[in-house]
């Protein structure tokens, strides 16, 4: 299989694209324009592979991306690329917009055009795989069952309406033109090559230096956490195995409070490199809430692990003593991030 692959050099993205070199034999053409949470590091490892391919462009561009279609001729689409940082959403919605909205519909006008000119069946084994967010579907109380895939949508953040858009776009575009398209959402996820500004690394790298860890509110907040090779292998199977019209919603049935998260991170932390000051939890500082912090994501995967022959192989446990270990060992990478494009510096703060 012949894959389009956006956003390739970004967290999920880069997993998906070493798992499709190191685990499969299809090939992927890497189309990322390079936004500051993209590193070409993170697929360093397969880059010279024959099967890889990365071309910078910015899927907002749709002549680009048509010219691209019909060089490459790919069977199938993945379609990582966003903007995808609530905080950041919060300050900036613009790029939000541009990126999560206008680059999907760009994206699929340019399938949909060179999907349109194919032989019948190449037009049928097809597959236009958009991924997603279970932001989509708001929040959650303690007493509420968890996200499925016909849980109505309700996006609360600038983020998750825009992502929310793009996935309207995408079945429109299956219904309205018959284009073979399908829609993953998913959790949280964390692991290796984690840009620093989301939870888990920011608090990993800040544990190790020795400064304050910020939490939200109380840290009451839950989130259903996803280690990203997992996910990865999710997303290929799907793509492989995914029919027009679906919807599978990822996870890996870990949900933990965002204090309990800080703690675990503490506790490996603790393990592996001791700190003479005393245990890492002395760090924590409670700060105001996030405006419009949801309080719940969960999903349930069943329908996903059924229909893609799926599990997710790690439990959180596993899943954060690995991600502590890459960070302890990878401090040259977000050395250089922290010193250059973010600095650990609070985002999101915006009210108006």
């Amino acid at each position: 299989m012949r894959i389009v692959l956006t956003g390739g050099c970004g967290f999920i993205g880069s997993a998906v694209v070493r798992h499709i070199i190191q685990k499969t034999n299809h090939s992927v053409l890497n189309v990322d324009c390079m936004t500051y949470a993209a590193s070409e590091e993170t697929v360093a490892e397969v880059a010279g592979d024959a099967r890889y391919e990365h071309v910078r462009a910015n899927i907002v561009n749709g002549v680009e991306m048509q010219r691209l279609f019909a060089a490459y001729r790919p069977d199938a689409v993945m379609h990582l690329a966003a903007e995808s940082h609530v905080d950041r959403s919060i300050d900036g919605p613009g790029i939000f917009v541009q990126t999560n909205i206008v680059g999907t519909y760009a994206l699929l006008e340019a399938a949909r055009k060179y999907w349109q000119g194919l032989a019948a069946d190449e037009q049928k084994a097809f597959r236009f795989h958009h991924i997603s967010t279970d932001e989509v579907f708001g929040h959650l109380e303690l007493s509420d069952p968890p996200f499925t895939e016909t849980t109505p949508y309700d996006p609360r953040s600038p983020y998750s309406a825009s992502k929310a858009a793009s996935d309207h776009l995408v079945r429109a575009w299956h219904h309205t033109y018959g284009l073979p398209t399908f829609v993953t959402n998913t959790t949280n996820n964390y692991g290796v090559w984690h840009f620093p500004e989301k939870l888990i690394p920011l608090v990993t790298i800040n544990a190790i230096e020795g400064k304050d860890l910020p939490v939200y509110g109380k840290g009451e907040n839950i989130r259903d956490w996803l280690f990203v090779e997992d996910h990865a292998e999710a997303l290929v199977r799907a793509v492989e195995r995914g029919e027009p019209g679906e919807t599978y919603a990822i996870g890996a049935r870990q949900p933990r409070t965002n204090l309990e998260v800080v703690k675990a991170i503490c506790a490996v932390l603790d393990e592996l490199l001791p700190d003479p000051a005393g245990p890492r939890e002395r760090l924590i500082r409670y700060v105001s809430d996030r405006p419009g912090h949801d309080f719940r994501y969960e999903i349930d995967p069943s329908h996903a692990e059924s229909a893609l022959g799926w599990k997710a192989a790690h439990d959180f446990e596993s899943g954060i003593r690995k991600t502590v270990q890459w960070y302890l060992d990878h401090r040259d990478w977000w050395g250089e991030i922290r010193s250059r494009r973010y600095t650990g510096q609070r985002l999101g703060q915006q009210h108006g």
